[in-house]
């Protein structure tokens, strides 16, 4: 908690200096008409306005700075703040009052979680073990965002370790950064591992964030937050500087407000060249392939599926029903398993071997060891044993990790590959997910049920959005594809996004 007490502190003096340096904050929009366009619009339309004039980046850095500095005590998904974060927008201003020519992005605050490295923040992975971790440097996705103007605000809170801990975790929380709420229902969860990302977003503390996803980690808190999330095919973003779970399924993704914010973000992440821009089209004649193997865990969920699939029928796709993806052979689950550990031992230690810090020599037994020495602030709402599983692996598991590897990518490639060409489809689609479940530090997370797996161990694109609630919690539809369509897929969303019309928002404080 002391580190929450830190960042807001910090905050309130960059405030302060701001207002006696006298720095142009001032926007055409009055402050009231800003905080609204914080709060309705997406990415997009602060784009424009930034182009237009109607307000500076500083200004709008400046209210989501104390935005953060009221609502973040209540939610939690904020973990550290950005000090450089008004010089930034400054510098964009000035630049783009020279008649500079500039991406979409610039000016705009963007929330990077806090297992991906920022050369002014430290970077935790919600461990007290990394809280000093201060990496001096950008992930390659970083460094792409600033240098298409993107304001780097601060680090969101995640669940520690990207959720690779222990099977009885509780999604949201870290040791550094405490427990994310969900704002539809402060009690239930906010989902993992980009908890502070979605939730950030969710409550309007940054128009756009970033998350990272081994399985589920950026669709899932998208799905009970209401919002999109977008996982891109492997190897599209690049891994550079990120902590990692395991380098054949781990990416970055955005977390936004529409389709069209997340294709803003995610070309942005990928290079500093020309954007791609977003051409949804239509959906006659699209063919869209129904998972019905991903439904049948919540009756209020597949009626309201169901209801979302009748839409995008009724505006002219074609939709393929009655398809499944269920693993052929017995041992999918333990092969994917062991993927993990496997890649986890060996791609963290990888990771804090190029360090330039005093961390560079750590490695998973020392992580056991720390958490071990921390009890009651690391241990005392659950164990580490993934971390033991992990470490206990040794060369002689090599040959099965391969093998595993082999099998399970197989597995989930052939399938969707076999569904799409069979059926010549553009897509699939299913449920993401059940709505948020209640928090509980006994039994840990309570999924009810979801789509992830197979996207995500094929590494395959996956994008979720919000298409209704469930005694007012929202749930997302998924849609996914096949490798390196991820700009098609993205294209096929806003489609989909416009023909179901639903936008959802929760309940907040109210915001002076």
């Amino acid at each position: 908690m002391g580190i929450h007490y830190f960042c807001l502190t910090l905050l309130m003096l960059l405030l302060s200096q701001l207002s006696a340096a006298g720095l142009p904050v001032a926007s055409t929009l009055s402050d009231t008409h800003l905080n609204q366009l914080i709060e309705q619009a997406d990415a997009i339309t602060i784009s424009e306005s930034l182009r237009t004039g109607q307000i500076t980046s500083l200004a709008l850095t400046q209210a989501y700075l104390s935005r953060i500095g009221k609502l973040n005590p209540i939610y939690k998904a904020v973990i550290s703040i950005n000090p450089k974060a008004l010089d930034q927008a400054r510098d964009i201003d000035s630049r783009r009052l020279t008649g500079q020519r500039m991406h979409a992005i610039a000016g705009i605050p963007v929330l990077i979680k806090d297992n991906i490295d920022t050369r002014e923040l430290p970077t935790t992975a919600g461990s007290l073990a990394l809280a000093d971790n201060y990496t001096g440097r950008d992930a390659a996705i970083v460094t792409n965002l600033r240098n298409n103007g993107a304001i780097i605000l601060g680090k969101t809170n995640l669940s520690e370790w990207a959720n690779f801990r222990s099977e009885r975790s509780s999604s949201g929380w870290s040791a550094v950064g405490g427990q994310t709420r969900n704002p539809y229902d402060l009690s239930r969860s906010p989902c993992g591992s980009s908890s502070g990302s979605a939730v950030a977003v969710a409550v309007r503390l940054a128009p756009l964030a970033v998350g990272t996803e081994t399985n589920g980690s950026v669709v899932c808190p998208a799905n009970v937050n209401g919002l999109v999330g977008f996982k891109p095919s492997i190897g599209v973003l690049s891994q550079t500087g990120i902590v990692p779970i395991a380098h054949s399924q781990d990416t970055a993704g955005p977390i936004t407000n529409s389709v069209a914010s997340a294709n803003l973000l995610f070309n942005a992440m990928r290079t500093t060249d020309a954007s791609h821009p977003l051409k949804p089209g239509k959906l006659q004649n699209k063919r869209i392939g129904i998972i019905r193997s991903a439904t049948g865990y919540l009756p209020e969920l597949d009626k309201l599926f169901q209801q979302s699939l009748d839409r995008l029928e009724q505006n002219g796709a074609i939709m393929i029903d009655g398809l499944a993806l269920k693993p052929s052979y017995p041992d999918f689950r333990a092969d994917s398993y062991l993927i993990l550990l496997w890649e986890f031992k060996q791609d963290i230690k990888h990771y804090f071997s190029g360090l330039d810090n005093p961390l560079s020599t750590l490695d998973l037994n020392g992580l056991i060891a720390f958490n071990k020495s921390q009890p009651e602030k690391e241990l005392a709402l659950f164990p580490q044993d993934i971390f033991e599983r992990a470490a206990a692996l040794t060369t002689e598991h090599k040959a099965k990790y391969q093998a595993a590897l082999t099998r399970a990518q197989n597995e989930t490639r052939n399938s969707i590959r076999r569904l799409t060409k069979s059926h010549k489809l553009d897509a699939i689609v299913a449920p993401t997910g059940a709505p948020a479940w209640s928090i509980d530090y006994v039994n840990g997370d309570d999924f009810l049920g979801g789509f992830s797996t197979y996207p995500a161990v094929s590494g395959y694109p996956h994008i979720t959005l919000p298409m209704g609630l469930i005694s007012g919690l929202p749930v997302g539809l998924s849609i996914s594809a096949i490798h390196d369509q991820d700009q098609a897929l993205i294209n096929l969303a806003a489609a989909i996004e416009k023909t179901l019309d639903f936008k959802v928002a929760p309940d907040l404080p109210a915001v002076d």
